[in-house]
């Protein structure tokens, strides 16, 4: 079954809707160089990955520049998974998984010239709509064929986002078979604020989309 991640999540009451919703992973921005309304400051993304309760898993999204600012900010938030955005080489990001119990997602674009290499040194990828900072979050989506063809070729899980929505999520899981999906825009009333019934819609979607493909 395609598992949901929502990412985002900037207060209690959007982290505890997620979860009841039913999604299987609630996303914290912090220690991003972007300008986005989703980054919460350090103490607060400690607080909200503490209240995600057992057997969902809290993710701390980030984009460090080095190992050594990845390995701090795993260690001031302790998430159960950290998603990189740029900064880290895949040679890095093998570095880093040396100094933290941490899963790893590397996040990657669909058509990066260097997926494998992130793939040998990851958890998971994470395929989204990357601008020119380096951030995702863009509300774009890309070529979900391609990215169906990542699905088959490489042995780690892969993880759809870019431009996903309750309205087109159900499609990307029919096309696309991945590990999970993963929105963020998608599902707000404005900018680091959740829609609770669009994340309803998000995961019900996304789950029913794998069901009627089983």
């Amino acid at each position: 079954m395609t598992r949901v991640k929502i990412c985002g999540v900037t207060d209690d009451e959007d982290r505890d809707a997620v979860v009841a919703a039913g999604a299987d992973a609630v996303g914290v921005i912090h220690g991003v160089p972007v300008d986005t309304p989703r980054e919460v400051d350090e103490a607060t993304a400690a607080d909200l990955v503490d209240g995600v309760p057992p057997l969902v898993t809290s993710v701390l999204v980030t984009m460090p520049t080095t190992v050594q600012e990845a390995v701090t900010r795993v260690d001031a938030v302790e998430p159960d998974a950290v998603q990189v955005h740029d900064g880290l080489s895949p040679a890095e990001l093998g570095a880093l998984d040396s100094r933290i119990t941490q899963s790893i997602v590397a996040v990657v674009s669909a058509d990066a010239p260097d997926i494998a290499d992130y793939a040998a040194h990851a958890d998971a990828l994470l395929v989204d709509s990357v601008d020119a900072d380096g951030g995702g979050g863009t509300g774009e989506t890309h070529d979900w064929e391609r990215t169906r063809d990542l699905v088959d070729s490489l042995d780690v899980p892969v993880v759809l986002a870019g431009g996903l929505t309750p309205e087109n999520v159900a499609a990307a899981v029919e096309t696309v078979d991945p590990f999970a999906v993963d929105v963020a825009s998608g599902v707000e009333s404005e900018g680091g604020r959740k829609d609770h019934d669009a994340v309803e819609r998000f995961v019900r979607n996304a789950t029913r989309a794998t069901e009627g493909s089983a």
